[in-house]
């Protein structure tokens, strides 16, 4: 089933490079009609932003809460063209080292279309998978991820591979979507919600339980913002009026969080 929904998610994010622009880390992502809504934040005003790169994919700003210092390496885990990795260069500089991976071999092939049109010589795009990175131990300074890790089917795995990668004392910033409560059925069994980041949330304390059955110390909650959708997008995934209206009244939601932690 996991091999099944990577390719799903695959198929789903090389439409998105294909297209040359994508329309939010929400159903959009997959084409559907709801063209108007994301759960992306703007990056207008961050430095390094490359609108080339963005496709607005993402649900935060992870290297706002990533404390990036000069000359650091950093992993960004889902790299898509570049959008992020780009913004953590502008950060470590010419003597940091950053790393993009992604398992979209599309979006691959759109980030290193990006850095050479910028001129980095420091920044790599690599071809991989989250829960098996091509890297080796104790390499990276500073994991930052966007609305990605929620993708991955074996969570537990992906987080051991990001602690094992990580120096020790490094650290992650990871923006990412969870759950509070119950979804309605049709919502969690969406292929299309699964791409777009929803249907593969995990429950908010699961996840940060993954994040400390990893290993990790230190884990902090840096942003929470719950995440409204609208009506007509929910219908399309609910069987009626009724289920709707029932989901709304609910203390059920979906959180944009911003998660740190060190290793």
């Amino acid at each position: 089933m996991s091999k099944e929904i990577k390719e799903q998610v695959k198929e789903a994010y090389t439409r998105v490079a294909n297209s040359g622009a994508g329309c939010g880390c929400g159903p959009t992502s997959c084409c559907s009609p709801a063209q108007d809504w994301n759960l992306s934040e703007s990056y207008s005003k961050v430095d390094g932003y490359e609108a080339d790169a963005d496709y607005a994919l993402g649900c935060g700003i992870p290297t706002n809460d990533a404390k990036i210092k000069e000359g650091d390496t950093v992993l960004d885990l889902g790299s898509g063209a570049g959008n992020d990795a780009f913004v953590a260069r502008q950060i470590v500089g010419y003597s940091g080292h950053i790393i993009g991976v992604d398992m979209t071999e599309a979006m691959i092939e759109k980030a290193n279309i990006n850095k050479q049109k910028l001129g980095y010589n420091n920044v790599d795009f690599v071809l991989g998978e989250i829960e098996d990175l091509p890297l080796k131990d104790n390499l990276i300074d500073v994991a930052v991820s966007n609305c990605v890790l929620n993708l991955v089917p074996d969570k537990k795995k992906a987080y051991q591979e990001v602690y094992r990668v990580l120096k020790p004392g490094g650290h992650f910033s990871m923006s990412d979507i969870v759950l509070r409560g119950t979804l309605p059925k049709g919502i969690m069994e969406a292929v299309e919600m699964y791409a777009g980041c929803i249907s593969g949330a995990l429950q908010q304390e699961d996840y940060l339980q993954a994040i400390k059955d990893a290993g990790f110390k230190n884990i902090k909650i840096t942003k929470e913002r719950v995440v409204e959708m609208p009506d007509d997008v929910l219908m399309n995934y609910v069987c009626c009026p009724e289920e709707l209206e029932k989901f709304k009244a609910s203390a059920n939601d979906i959180v944009s969080l911003g998660v740190y932690a060190e290793k």
